[in-house]
């Protein structure tokens, strides 16, 4: 594993040497907020349900889960319920379209803007293979985070908060509690 680690920063590692491109400065973060309200609005109008991701990597593992073990995958209540009754294809979910959407729109986005390059984003203290261990976890725990919360935090914060759900206000309370009280501790990586 240690070794796969090493050769994959080393390939970014040396992409990051070659590499320069002029990037444009960031969008007004307040017109992006209202986009993303009328995004979140328009989602509940046309599709009537709200904005998240989590669904469709529940999908993505449920369907992979009944591949390898059909009966398991069938006779559980958690997978059965991602994989259907088999009149219809699991991946044809309202989620699954907006993850794919969310991927191709910010390479779209990225690259209009100048900023679709190798790298790993870390500060001077902290080396490539800690990074992307330190991210791997990280975003381990946010996935256990999300089903333990029923919602990422795009459905929680957004959709959740959107219809002023007591429990996803509480859930991004904690969130951002949480993010200041690890800043501390993992301020390091980043100065």
């Amino acid at each position: 594993m240690t070794t796969l680690v090493r050769k994959i920063t080393h390939i970014f590692e040396k992409e990051e040497e070659k590499v320069e491109i002029k990037s444009q400065p960031y969008s007004n973060p307040y017109l992006v907020g209202l986009g993303l309200g009328l995004v979140l609005l328009a989602a509940y109008v046309i599709m009537g349900r709200g904005l998240g991701a989590s669904g469709a990597m529940t999908t993505l593992v449920s369907v992979g889960v009944e591949k390898v073990a059909p009966v398991h995958a069938n006779n559980n209540a958690f997978f059965s319920e991602y994989i259907g009754d088999g009149t219809t294809n699991p991946f044809k979910d309202w989620l699954v379209f907006e993850v794919i959407g969310v991927i191709a729109g910010g390479f779209i986005s990225g690259s209009l803007a100048g900023r679709v390059r190798k790298g790993i984003e870390k500060g001077p203290r902290v080396s490539a293979a800690k990074r992307l261990m330190f991210a791997f976890i990280g975003g381990g725990l946010m996935g256990i985070g999300a089903k333990l919360a029923r919602g990422c935090t795009s459905g929680q914060a957004l959709s959740g908060g959107a219809i002023l759900n007591l429990g996803s206000w509480a859930f991004m309370m904690m969130v951002f509690a949480g993010g200041y009280a690890a800043a501390y501790f993992l301020r390091r990586q980043w100065t």
